[in-house]
């Protein structure tokens, strides 16, 4: 009996030790709290200062480019018929040079560019390359006009900052600013060259998320840096498909340029024959050749003009073309993409399947005015 109320005892000194103890400890944290609170809220604040992000954008790169870019307007015995976007690339002298889109001056006689300021020019038609989709224009000007900066495409990697520059929507919003990345480079693309249902070539171009919209084509697409890396050109408009415009690469755009602007007439090879593709003619009388080829794409030969390039490296009727070069021939776009690829005068290795047999054909390239 004793024993029990023995450790009776001892159990209630140490919970009173327990509570003694925290409430001593309770009353250490609270002088500590009143007597040093400036400690502790310095040691908050700058834990707060630390994790401050002050993003002030692109602002200053677009500054370097902004008043470069003009709004292009094309007309056609005097009537409004298109307007797009371009860019002064180069001065020489009070002579400044601007580069669009072909498609954006095609079928005008007379194109204005207008600046930031206001000012409404009268530019001269240099020229075009329509494959290229490049166009180069000119202006007089007595006072000193920005020229952008261009850039190096090589050093451009994908998911770098991009930002576009343009007059979507028919100009009403002018000097619009649309930022994006690099969403990838090397694309190769097929447009259609006028009202072609079809595709008429392949141009390889970047691509960017930055938003392109009717209007754009003929501007720069820039680095962070305001540099112009691109001339935006396309955009893919499908069900389901959004934020993916192309640009052609600047290298290729300024080589076009300034071959226009020194008078060297593209020419481009001519081999001489008449075609289609799968596509187009998987339902006609070649339906059975192309069954019987085992092949998924190509381009089938229709005529061989008589003495031309193709007749001399004795391609034939009915060969299905499959290569140029080794590189692999889908269709008609892709076949005039690799061909032009290559100056007149070139021989180029073409792969045919004739009657069932892979078939290598030297071809030398030739022009007369002509493509194909």
């Amino acid at each position: 009996m004793e024993e029990n109320l023995n450790v009776k005892n001892n159990n209630s000194k140490k919970i009173m030790i327990y509570i003694i103890t925290f409430f001593v400890g309770c009353l250490v944290m609270y002088a500590v709290v009143y007597f040093f609170p400036i400690a502790i809220s310095e040691d908050v604040i700058k834990e707060v200062r630390d994790v401050t992000i002050n993003d002030t954008g692109i602002a200053e790169a677009v500054e370097k480019v902004y008043d470069a870019v003009v709004v292009v307007s094309t007309y056609r015995d005097g009537t409004y018929i298109a307007s797009g976007t371009g860019f002064v690339y180069r001065a020489d002298g009070d002579t400044y040079y601007l580069l669009t889109n072909y498609h954006v001056i095609e079928d005008g006689d007379n194109v204005t560019v207008t600046f930031t300021d206001g000012d409404v020019v009268e530019t001269e038609i240099v020229g075009h390359d329509e494959y290229a989709d490049i166009a180069v224009l000119s202006i007089e000007s007595d006072k000193e006009l920005v020229v952008a900066e261009l850039g190096d495409n090589e050093e451009s990697r994908v998911g770098d900052t991009a930002f576009a520059v343009g007059a979507p929507l028919d100009n009403a919003y002018s000097w619009t600013v649309t930022r994006g990345i690099i969403s990838g480079k090397d694309r190769m693309v097929e447009v259609s060259i006028g009202d072609s249902n079809t595709s008429d070539y392949v141009m390889k171009v970047l691509q960017t998320d930055a938003a392109i919209n009717s209007g754009n084509s003929g501007g720069p697409l820039c680095n962070a840096n305001g540099e112009v890396i691109g001339i935006t050109s396309l955009k893919l408009i499908s069900d389901g498909v959004e934020g993916m415009g192309f640009a052609i690469p600047i290298e290729d755009a300024v080589e076009k340029a300034e071959q226009i602007i020194n008078g060297e007439v593209s020419a481009y090879p001519y081999i001489g024959i008449s075609m289609t593709d799968f596509s187009s003619a998987y339902y006609t009388q070649y339906y059975s050749l192309i069954r019987d080829s085992g092949l998924e794409n190509g381009v089938i030969v229709i005529s061989v003009e008589n003495g031309s390039p193709a007749d001399e490296g004795g391609m034939e009727a009915n060969d299905i073309i499959t290569a140029i070069d080794g590189e692999e021939v889908i269709n008609v776009a892709y076949l005039k993409y690799y061909l032009y690829q290559h100056d007149v005068g070139e021989t180029v290795t073409v792969t045919v399947q004739r009657d069932g047999r892979s078939v290598d054909l030297e071809v030398t390239l030739g022009s007369d005015g002509q493509t194909l």
